[in-house]
């Protein structure tokens, strides 16, 4: 796994489908708005990248459009076919 950095939090790169992960395209689109969410997914589709936050299962913020347990869904239905895409996943900084 990979450790990553963006807006002084850091992340662990969950999942990469077809090399997807470029951190300099993603700090272009990274900004304070993700920082509440628990997963930043980013898909490239029509060869732009798309970033979307979800949370934990467990946190009382997430609903069943920003549900992680809802991944593969939104990634059958909304995201180009057979696309390129990552997952990263907030560090616990308990």
């Amino acid at each position: 796994m990979k450790n990553i950095e963006l807006n002084n939090i850091k992340y662990t790169l969950e999942k990469e489908y077809k090399d997807a992960f470029v951190y300099d395209d993603v700090v272009d689109l990274c900004t304070e708005y993700f920082v509440e969410f628990d997963y930043i997914f980013g898909d490239y589709s029509y060869s732009k990248l798309r970033l979307k936050g979800f949370y934990d299962s467990k946190s009382k913020k997430a609903k069943e459009f920003n549900d992680i347990k809802g991944l593969d869904d939104y990634i059958s239905n909304y995201c180009s076919y057979d696309c390129k895409y990552f997952l990263l996943k907030k560090e616990n900084t308990k």
